[in-house]
């Protein structure tokens, strides 16, 4: 069970009751307005975290090892979305748990991420072969006959 969404409503109201019997009314308006503030800190770096997603691909990452370096257990899917600066490609069905998503960088390396509740349970870097990049890269002969140098 999800105790945050009973315990944080709770500890809101514990706030302001507080702030009642020391300050009464300032107390309440004080309290109230700090609550208020909190909600919208966490309003807008939902916000600003998916209008950058959305100016980038669906499923990919600058560097899957990077994100697979700085992925813990535990962590919510914002803010892995924050990490990646993308949505995730969706592998699992919708509204399915656990959800499964994949980020891909451009060497073909991805990371599937399983999320239960909402948080991050497991993730699984996967890099291709070095005989699948070799076979997709042109030999050096390749080039030269072609007439290009090689990067």
């Amino acid at each position: 069970m999800n105790f945050s969404k009973i315990l944080i409503p709770i500890g809101v109201i514990a706030f302001v009751a507080w702030a009642w019997y020391q300050y009464k009314w300032p107390g309440v308006a004080v309290s109230t307005g700090a609550v208020v503030m909190w909600i919208l800190l966490h309003f807008t770096r939902m916000v600003t975290v998916m209008s950058r997603a959305a100016n980038r691909p669906i499923g990919h990452v600058a560097s899957a090892v990077m994100l697979n370096v700085k992925l813990k257990k535990g962590v919510n899917l914002m803010h892995v979305i924050a990490l990646t600066k993308s949505l995730g490609e969706r592998l699992s069905e919708e509204k399915a748990e656990p959800e499964i998503f994949k980020w891909t960088d451009s060497g073909d390396s991805y990371v599937v991420c399983t999320f239960k509740g909402g948080k991050l349970q497991t993730w699984d870097m996967t890099r291709p072969s070095q005989d699948e990049t070799e076979e997709s890269k042109p030999s050096t002969s390749d080039l030269v006959n072609s007439g290009k140098t090689s990067p």
